[in-house]
């Protein structure tokens, strides 16, 4: 006779009771989130574009989640030291990563021993902004548009040098992207960041420069560098007498540095939520929309589900590229 019918059923009984904690735990500790600091990643260099982003996205959901957020630039690796030590970090939403192209495209495409996987390790929480780039030449070069630029390149063929913020970046693949599209010879020439490729410009050093907006515009309205054509869908509401390169006849050309919020995967739903909703009200601000436009930022608020299309549309697009040069990260 058994005694004790109900001891089989004990193992059962615990796992639900476990179930149950569990269910009831995230939704508590989502009312209490945030009760300590969070720390928002920015994995690349100091001093450009992507600092004044961060920034404005620290003060903007300290306003709106009434908790202490600080940034921190973690540099290094070509992002993958930042992006690492969020992917490696508690899944608790108090460790924030800002993404961006090197995080969950380029790098994940050349770095053979990467130490994260982009898409299993980060739960996207949704865009923030896009810094959109500008081919610029020095005012020495006789040319004031698109089609003079490529006229001139093929007339000159491995003549002109282009400056970029470094090997792999996305201005780097829009440079050698241009060169496939318009067959012209130019040698690229990698600078550590945008605003020493805007140096060189400047001096002299290389003719042509792809980089972002942001270090161009001063230069650019004191006559010391000619904008030629912006690298995005749209013209830069900083710089909107500058017209796209699509508007100029190359079809199909963009370059954007987006830049997106991620989470270590397994971070609880109801904290993904609560970050998503004050990312996009703080996104809504007027008076932050003003100083990001006013930086040369422009500002761009996706979902997970559209920032994730968007990545793979973007990875779709820069695999060819990336194949074609045959980077490699040792």
């Amino acid at each position: 006779m058994n005694l004790h019918p109900a001891l089989p059923r004990r193992p059962l009984l615990w796992a639900s009771a476990l179930a149950l904690t569990a269910c009831i735990a995230a939704p508590v500790m989502a009312q209490q989130w945030p009760d300590k600091t969070i720390r928002l990643v920015h994995p690349y260099a100091g001093g450009a574009a992507g600092d004044v982003l961060t920034r404005e996205l620290a003060a903007g959901l300290q306003q709106e989640l009434g908790g202490s957020v600080i940034t921190e630039n973690k540099p290094g690796g070509g992002t993958v030291i930042g992006s690492e030590t969020v992917a490696k970090s508690a899944p608790d939403g108090y460790n924030v990563l800002m993404a961006g192209p090197a995080t969950h495209v380029i790098m994940p495409a050349i770095h053979p021993k990467l130490p994260y996987n982009a898409e299993k390790d980060f739960d996207l929480i949704g865009m923030w902004a896009i810094v959109p780039s500008m081919i610029s030449v020095h005012p020495s070069l006789p040319v004031n548009n698109l089609r003079e630029l490529i006229d001139y390149a093929k007339k000159n063929p491995g003549k002109l040098n282009y400056a970029s913020a470094g090997v792999g970046t996305g201005p780097h693949l829009a440079g050698e992207t241009f060169k496939s599209m318009t067959q012209t010879q130019m040698t690229h020439v990698p600078y550590k960041g945008a605003a020493p490729a805007v140096m060189a410009l400047l001096a002299g050093e290389v003719q042509v420069a792809f980089v972002n907006i942001p270090p161009q515009t001063a230069h650019v309205k004191a006559g010391k560098i000619r904008p030629i054509a912006v690298m995005s869908a749209t013209r830069s509401a900083l710089m909107p007498e500058v017209p796209t390169a699509i508007e100029q006849g190359l079809a199909g050309f963009l370059s954007e540095s987006w830049y997106g919020v991620a989470v270590p995967a397994g971070t609880p739903a109801a904290v993904r939520t609560r970050l998503q909703q004050a990312m996009f009200k703080a996104g809504a601000d007027a008076d932050r929309k003003g100083r990001l436009i006013g930086a040369g930022i422009e500002p761009k608020l996706m979902t997970p589900a559209q920032l994730a299309e968007y990545i793979k549309a973007e990875d779709t697009r820069l695999r060819p590229v990336l194949r074609t040069l045959d980077l490699k990260v040792e």
